[in-house]
């Protein structure tokens, strides 16, 4: 805002204040006249106070856009004291004399300093109380009204900070989902044209084609579930089941996967989506993709104490193969299974989500905790 139209604004205010207090005291006054058998019209005591307060009303304006201008000064008691020391004996002999002068003038003196000198020598010192009281009372009602919005402005500010850092971490939150997903996209659709170009290196086209419709498919719902926070734990499951299905062309009899515990309340449950498909793909990669035998992929859905627990076990091959050097998988990947799982839920539900792994009588599993509060 304008400087010189806030000040003009500031002094509007306190004289309309200032009026409505004089308006209050001249009613009194005139009351008073008319029990006395005083016959004068109001306005006359109403210009009577007004002009009584003139000056107290720059000095109320003056002092607030003080303080307004140097906030410092309402940091400590000392300077505010120092301030009203100031006051006293800067303003309060100016307002003494102005009051004289306008007595003065009122009794028919002529409008002169002398006059006012005169008069203020004639004044009773209650008035010279008076005067030092409205001083006082002014001065502490201005602090105090610039105190409480200094208050207010920092309590704003303080919140306003709150929500923008709160507002920033949601962005860098949403920022980090939604790299989390550029990856997983990627990374699904790497393994799953692994797997069909595999199949089309076997030479057998009526599977092939059978893999790249399947494939559709699965890319149908990786692109639409993508695009959502939580899908139902049945949609899920279903996608990992036609991702299977897929797999099923490439490795034939050798994949098995059974499914348990997949009814009632935990397939109206909501997770992330493609949570689960990244720990299957590591199964195969893991197992599979290191010996040339079967396996079993194992999931277990269930509820417990209010949580949905993903349970998915595989067995652990061999350390090393039959030549004596150690296995590696022929589908390295990308490496981001497991830690992308972890992030994303912990974006989803923080600590109340974990991923955990271990190794249980010769198998590996991987095992999902988080509430069941999205429950479909």
């Amino acid at each position: 805002m304008n400087p010189y139209l806030h000040a003009a604004r500031i002094l509007a205010i306190n004289i309309a204040l200032w009026t409505a207090m004089c308006a209050v005291g001249a009613l009194g006054t005139y009351s008073d006249g008319l029990r006395q058998g005083m016959d004068r019209p109001y306005a006359v005591p109403l210009w009577n106070w007004w002009s009584t307060h003139a000056l107290m009303m720059l000095f109320s304006s003056g002092v607030y856009l003080l303080l307004s201008h140097r906030p410092a000064l309402l940091g400590h008691a000392r300077r505010i004291a120092a301030v009203y020391m100031a006051v006293l004996l800067l303003f309060l002999p100016l307002e003494l004399i102005y009051v004289a002068g306008v007595f003065a003038v009122r009794a028919g003196a002529e409008r002169s300093l002398q006059a006012a000198w005169q008069e203020l020598h004639r004044m009773h010192k209650f008035d010279w109380f008076m005067e030092m009281a409205w001083t006082t009372f002014t001065y502490i009602a201005v602090v105090a009204v610039r105190t409480w919005h200094q208050g207010r402005t920092r309590e704003q500010a303080w919140r306003q900070a709150q929500t923008d850092n709160l507002t920033l971490r949601l962005e860098l939150e949403q920022q980090r989902l939604l790299a989390l997903r550029s990856q997983l996209e990627p990374h699904f659709l790497f393994n799953a044209l692994n797997a069909i170009s595999a199949l089309v290196r076997s030479d057998d086209k009526r599977v092939a084609l059978s893999g790249i419709s399947r494939l559709s498919d699965l890319l149908r719902y990786a692109l639409s579930a993508s695009t959502r926070d939580w899908v139902s734990m049945a949609d899920e499951l279903q996608f990992v089941r036609d991702y299977l299905a897929l797999q099923g062309l490439r490795y034939g009899d050798r994949l098995r996967f059974s499914v348990e515990g997949d009814h009632g309340a935990v397939l109206g449950a909501d997770c992330p989506p493609l949570l689960l498909q990244p720990l299957v793909e590591n199964a195969l990669r893991h197992d599979l993709d290191c010996h040339d035998g079967s396996s079993d992929i194992h999931l277990r859905l269930s509820c417990e104490d209010g949580q949905l627990v993903i349970r998915i076990s595989n067995p652990l091959p061999a350390l090393v193969s039959s030549s004596g050097e150690a296995c590696t998988s022929p589908n390295p990947g990308l490496g981001l299974g497991l830690a992308s799982t972890r992030a994303r839920l912990q974006m989803a539900a923080g600590n109340a989500a974990t991923l955990r792994t271990r190794q249980d009588g010769g198998r590996f599993v991987a095992e999902v905790r988080m509430p069941m509060e999205h429950a479909a």
